[in-house]
């Protein structure tokens, strides 16, 4: 069974929003680890085990859900850094953000990453989107 286990990591800065993934797991009853990160320093560090004050998430079975709108490091210069470095360039990354820019949209799949999302405007929504992402990388076993 833990084989089967992944270790999310949510670069998110926004309470509102670690509060409705966290709700829609539960819902969905998604129990993979899920690790919370209020920024993008803060979540390299805890992908490298160097954080402080959070747990470092494990290095195999990784996924990050990964906002764009964040103080300190954004979510391109998060993923600029993730994909310059040989030990994390791996890791899948789907994007969850508020941004529905084209130029937002483009250059994350520049960098990769294995979807975008748009945040949805209800709680319900959100728990579905949340609920068919576990279903995809459940399906694909894509770690």
């Amino acid at each position: 069974m833990n084989d089967k286990i992944i270790n999310i990591l949510l670069v998110e800065d926004d309470e509102v929003d670690v509060m409705n993934v966290k709700r829609a797991f539960k819902k969905g009853k998604i129990t993979n680890p899920l690790f919370i990160a209020g920024n993008g320093l803060e979540g390299l560090a805890m992908l490298r085990g160097e954080a402080k004050e959070a747990p470092s998430v494990p290095e195999h079975r990784r996924l990050i859900l990964l906002d764009l709108n964040m103080p300190k490091m954004n979510g391109m210069e998060f993923l600029e850094v993730l994909r310059n470095d040989p030990d994390l360039k791996s890791i899948p990354v789907v994007v969850l953000t508020t941004s529905d820019e084209d130029r937002d949209r483009i250059e994350a799949y520049n960098y990769n990453v294995a979807g975008y999302i748009l945040k949805p405007v209800t709680f319900s929504n959100f728990a579905e989107v949340m609920t068919t992402l576990n279903k995809y990388w459940a399906l694909c076993e894509m770690l």
